[in-house]
């Protein structure tokens, strides 16, 4: 049971993080809007991802992070967008760096 709670906390985590990261790239940035995204990483870092999800997600979180850090200066004359990457790298690095961290842990366990 406690599993499935876990489970729909980091869904939701996951959710709300990218429409937040959606409507604040239209807002003027805050240090707590920054800190709340990096929370929301945590949690779906800690609480979303199990054991067989773990190498799907970080090749996509990788991904993900490498290419809004690199496109961010692509899309710079697009309106938002730029902004709208800087969030979602927010949210997917230390989401990314938690599933790895836990993948390498089971790996050192077994």
């Amino acid at each position: 049971m406690a599993k499935k709670t876990n489970n729909k906390i980091g869904a939701w985590a996951f959710f709300i993080g990218v429409i937040l990261a959606i409507i604040f790239a239209f807002l003027s940035m805050q240090t707590w809007v920054i800190w709340l995204f990096l929370l929301v990483g945590i949690l779906v870092g800690l609480l979303n991802i199990s054991d067989a999800e773990a190498k799907p997600f970080l090749l996509a979180g990788a991904i993900l992070v490498i290419i809004s850090a690199l496109s961010r200066n692509v899309f710079a004359s697009v309106r938002y967008v730029p902004n709208f990457l800087a969030n979602l790298m927010t949210i997917f690095t230390p989401a990314t760096i938690i599933v790895a961290l836990k993948s390498v842990f089971t790996l050192a366990k077994n």
